[in-house]
């Protein structure tokens, strides 16, 4: 860090950096502020698909009992056929979005296997859903996180750290150029008191 001048230019330098940083602030707050509302929002999300997929679950056991018997080959029942996730920037924090999904279930004899498949495999693609759903939800909510964090700091860096250490730099010189000043105008009174008891002798 460059040795602090106790002179009028660097008085108004620091003003300057001073105003800039006072400027800076507020939109990068705002910024933090709105990144903590998405956050909530996300954490909301999440919580709500978390709470709908262990609905669905609870459910499964008492619904369909027949699920116990093992002889019944329901693997690969519904698979995901295609998946698109995008990105949606939301200041400046690139965010996963779900662009499409689709869910495919496996063709299947309606002679061979038991009525009760198709509720199943409706059941199977309703969690297949809300599984890619939760784990959008939640890179979703590590990205804010992450970007608020960030934020964060920044604004702690304005509001901690840069600002009072130039405000402080300002009220260190102004007191020195005060007292230089005093000094100066001493000085004079001393070089005049001086002058008069000369011309009187």
């Amino acid at each position: 860090m460059a040795r602090l001048a106790f002179n009028k230019s660097a008085l108004h330098q620091q003003d300057a950096v001073l105003k800039t940083y006072q400027r800076f602030l507020p939109p990068l707050d705002m910024k933090r502020r709105q990144l903590m509302a998405e956050k909530n929002q996300a954490a909301h999300r999440l919580a709500h698909v978390e709470a709908e997929l262990e609905k669905l679950l609870a459910n499964v056991g008492p619904r369909l009992p027949m699920l116990a018997d093992e002889s019944m080959d329901l693997k690969d029942l519904v698979t995901i056929a295609h998946l698109e996730v995008g990105t949606e920037n939301l200041l400046a924090t690139p965010l996963p979005v779900l662009r499409r999904l689709e869910v495919q279930r496996r063709q299947y004899s309606f002679l061979a296997k038991p009525h009760w498949v198709d509720q199943v495999a409706a059941e199977l693609e309703q969690a297949v859903k809300l599984s890619v759903e939760r784990q959008l939800a939640q890179s979703r909510l590590t990205q804010l996180e992450q970007a608020v964090r960030k934020i964060t700091q920044r604004v702690n860096l304005f509001e901690k750290v840069l600002i009072p250490r130039t405000e402080e730099n300002i009220r260190r010189i102004q007191i020195y150029l005060a007292d230089a000043e005093r000094a100066a105008v001493v000085r004079a009174k001393l070089a005049k008191e001086r002058a008069v008891q000369r011309e009187s002798l």
